[in-house]
């Protein structure tokens, strides 16, 4: 896990805690404080205008996890083995775009988030995948 001024380390699969994680960045986006944090294969992000993301940068999936401050229902189970999400989306990044689909096919381009910060958690998580 690694968050902006903190020092990294490896963790194990029965130290990572989605919940924990989902939580802290929606705290983050409440407070307008634009973040990334990598949690193994997963990029956590928040942004000044309030919203918070977890992607899954391997499959191109997104879970809202905060909108304007407000915390957003997320489901997943965690068990000390593994873990599961209910993704809600696929995203791409295009440039300074966040390019979000939902499952009903609704596409919407956010401008404004910190693209590069993203990318460069997604090469991060993507190191440790590897």
């Amino acid at each position: 896990m690694s968050r902006r001024g903190r020092k990294k380390r490896q963790l194990r699969r029965e130290e990572i805690n989605l919940r924990g994680e989902a939580d802290y960045i929606a705290r983050r986006a409440a407070e307008r404080d634009a973040r990334t944090v990598t949690l193994g294969p997963l990029v956590f992000f928040s942004t000044e205008t309030g919203d918070a993301w977890m992607l899954d940068p391997q499959d191109g999936l997104a879970l809202c996890l905060a909108r304007d401050g407000d915390p957003q229902p997320a489901r997943f189970v965690e068990t000390p083995e593994s873990f599961g999400v209910e993704w809600e989306a696929t995203y791409a990044i295009e440039g300074d775009a966040f390019i979000v689909a939902d499952r009903s096919g609704r596409t919407r381009t956010i401008i404004g988030y910190p693209t590069q910060a993203i990318h460069d958690a997604i090469r991060q998580a993507s190191r440790r995948a590897a």
